[in-house]
């Protein structure tokens, strides 16, 4: 009976130190994985209140000391970004725009419309979502600048709206190039949406008389809110964070119509060195845009995920 018992509470207090030992090491790669993706974070933002001197004398991840703190290096990373600020958004927005609304037009009429060669018609769009970047420049440039030249055609046009300068024309081919480039990817992801879908909301549609344009507006849609808030972040970040066709179709960084990606390799760089301070405060405020729009679409962006799951 007693050795019954005795093996009984042996067993109870192996388990207990089993599972404690497991919880250990649960937390244990838990603290890990956030000082690996922490620690790089906190170095940028001690780095970004340094001064040059303090960041070559200190350890990257150490405080600043004394007059070792400034915030002169964001006031003047700032400065120099703020026109290429207002470049990347007028140029990001309505591209983002564009191509998602294109997209979810295209997934809608290729996976809820029934028509012949739908089919040959997906497989270009998803050939197009492999285009590399690289591929395309030199026929871009040439296109934009010699066959088509439609920034210098514009110009005029562009210099007579509020708040936009001749040089804004720039922008208008970038624009249309990732919408175009951006409308397959957009595609693919909504028509992974909308094959979830049952197909009785489109039947009931066409039952009370509506057409496939009015099913769109009226039923799809709506619904597609939380695919849009997905789509939408996505394809936002890319084009924001986008250099290769900004630097084939923009003349240089030093170009007025240069947008974030193109004046932030040039920040903080002179004949003595890289002031460090200053280049990861602009790197900071560069990545402002992007963090303020996955708050404002955090929501739709979880239900965005839930559904696509």
């Amino acid at each position: 009976m007693s050795q019954s018992s005795s093996t009984g509470s042996f067993d109870v207090a192996s388990l207990v130190e089993d599972v404690n030992l497991r919880r250990v090491a649960q937390y244990a790669l838990v603290v890990f994985f956030l000082g690996f993706f922490l620690v790089p974070l906190e170095t940028g933002i001690m780095t970004a209140i340094k001064t040059n001197e303090s960041v070559a004398r200190s350890l990257p991840f150490a405080p600043p000391v004394g007059e070792g703190f400034t915030l002169g290096n964001i006031q003047f990373a700032l400065e120099q970004l703020s026109g290429s600020f207002f470049n990347s958004l007028i140029m990001s927005i309505p591209a983002t725009i564009g191509s998602v609304l294109f997209g979810s037009m295209a997934a809608y009429g290729l996976t809820m419309v029934n028509w012949r060669a739908q089919m040959g018609v997906l497989m270009l769009f998803v050939v197009g979502v492999f285009v590399p970047y690289q591929a395309v420049l030199v026929p871009l440039a040439r296109f934009w600048n010699n066959i088509f030249p439609l920034a210098r055609m514009i110009e005029p046009m562009v210099a007579s709206i509020p708040f936009f300068q001749g040089y804004h024309a720039e922008l208008v081919p970038l624009v249309i190039t990732h919408i175009a480039y951006g409308i397959p990817i957009c595609t693919i992801l909504f028509r992974s949406y909308y094959q979830s879908l049952p197909n009785s909301l489109v039947e009931a549609g066409k039952i009370d008389g509506a057409s496939i344009t009015k099913i769109y507006r009226r039923i799809i849609l709506p619904i597609s809110k939380p695919m849009f808030g997905v789509v939408f972040i996505y394809q936002f970040t890319q084009i924001y964070n986008e250099f290769l066709f900004a630097f084939t179709l923009v003349t240089g960084s030093d170009a007025p119509a240069a947008p974030v990606t193109l004046v932030l390799p040039a920040i903080g760089a002179s004949t003595s060195g890289i002031d460090f301070g200053i280049r990861m405060s602009a790197a900071f405020l560069a990545a402002v845009p992007t963090l303020i729009l996955y708050v404002a679409f955090a929501e739709q962006f979880a239900k965005g995920l839930r559904t696509e799951a």
